[in-house]
């Protein structure tokens, strides 16, 4: 994947964050703007984790946060956008994952938010579909994670918002209990 990419997203706020968001592969926008997370999907992600009292790690605390708002450090299973936007190969997954990994250990977060097929492979290994994953928690390095659906899906099926509401409040419960 390096040797296409324009710019490697490794991610935002790599310091210690209650919550880590884990996308697929970076878009277009991403790799124009080196961050993950931009464009329509990341005002998306940013107002769901707004609704769930969240901010973005690195994104300025609104006037009314208090000095212990939760913070969400964001990457992708995949650290380069794919030439054309095509699907990781599994070897591309694998080699990717060491980083992933070494993101959660120093981030040291209380619950991953795993969005999208990739992101799940990458941390759980499975190959499942997402409705059978997602509902309940799952474990990556001792760390819960919890399945839904990317930013960009959600854009294209909004009537799956309320079940991505649902994924949000039980990876909240996660962190407030």
């Amino acid at each position: 994947l390096c040797h296409a990419r324009q710019t490697p997203i490794l991610g935002t706020g790599q310091a210690a964050a209650r919550w880590m968001v884990v996308g697929d592969l970076p878009s277009e926008s991403d790799e124009q703007l080196g961050q993950p997370f931009t464009g329509p999907e990341g005002v998306l992600l940013d107002n769901m984790l707004k609704a769930v009292g969240v901010r973005r790690q690195g994104a300025a605390a609104p006037a009314d946060a208090d000095a212990d708002t939760p913070v969400a450090c964001l990457t992708h299973a995949v650290k380069c956008r794919p030439l054309n936007g095509r699907n990781p190969e599994t070897a591309e997954l694998a080699t990717c994952a060491h980083y992933l990994s070494r993101q959660v250990a120093l981030a040291q977060p209380q619950v991953i938010l795993a969005m999208g097929r990739f992101a799940i492979q990458s941390l759980l290994g499975s190959t499942e579909p997402m409705g059978k994953l997602r509902g309940r928690l799952h474990d990556f390095q001792g760390v819960p994670v919890v399945v839904t659906y990317p930013p960009s899906s959600l854009l294209r099926n909004p009537a799956d918002k309320a079940k991505a509401w649902a994924d949000l409040v039980l990876a909240l419960s996660v962190t407030q209990s």
